[in-house]
């Protein structure tokens, strides 16, 4: 395949890269600094230079691709409204936009378990198991929104899907791993229930492989 990648000098992002070249697939990424240009020239991509709400950059890289793969999302804890909806929801819109006017007949949304996410306890849940009305954040609600634009988006051409991956972790991690770090050094990291209180996780290597079999395979129009 041709893949234009979002947010592919990310965490998440440069995994990716590197699975999907090391597989044998044509990859080019979206980059907004020379910085970022390298990270994905490393992990094996051929940068295109733009923004993310630019739509001549992304739809001219992605043109003479199959596969968009939008992992670019505003991922902070907290912050600032404006920020959440300007990368994860505007963000998305152009992201759609540009796969329209572009060759792209397939685009996977890296969405998150987290849109889920009300309050209450997720035990036992899939894909099958509905958004709620209101999601706990801003994190939650602008990617919640994201995932609706995306899934209506399908159709005329173009097959959309997402995927939900919780808590990624591994090698490179820039998110988890160093905010737990800095709570250990800090005194204040503590186990839930004394350990016991359940989660999911997933290592970085099976959100990449579960994104790639998504891109291949995932049925239109659904998680």
């Amino acid at each position: 395949m041709d893949v234009f990648v979002t947010g592919g000098s990310g965490f998440l992002g440069q995994h990716l890269v590197r699975a999907l070249s090391g597989a044998g697939h044509q990859v080019r990424a979206l980059v907004r600094s020379q910085v970022a240009a390298e990270a994905v020239v490393t992990a094996g991509a051929e940068p295109v230079h733009g923004d993310l709400t630019n739509g001549d950059a992304p739809r001219d890289g992605m043109n003479g691709c199959g596969v968009v793969v939008h992992a670019a999302a505003h991922t902070k804890q907290w912050g600032p409204r404006q920020g959440f909806h300007e990368v994860n929801v505007v963000g998305t819109e152009a992201v759609i936009l540009a796969a329209r006017r572009s060759s792209a007949t397939r685009l996977v949304h890296v969405s998150t378990e987290a849109v889920l996410a009300d309050g209450h306890q997720l035990v036992g849940v899939d894909e099958t198991y509905p958004r709620p009305a209101h999601a706990v954040g801003e994190y939650a609600r602008t990617k919640a929104l994201a995932e609706e634009l995306v899934l209506a988006a399908n159709g005329s051409g173009l097959a959309t899907m997402a995927v939900r991956p919780r808590l990624v972790w591994g090698p490179g991690d820039t998110t988890i791993l160093p905010a737990i770090a800095q709570a250990a050094r800090n005194g204040r990291f503590a186990w839930i229930d004394g350990g016991n209180y359940l989660t999911s996780t997933c290592h970085v290597a099976n959100a990449c492989e579960g994104i790639a079999l998504a891109a291949e395979h995932g049925r239109a129009g659904e998680v």
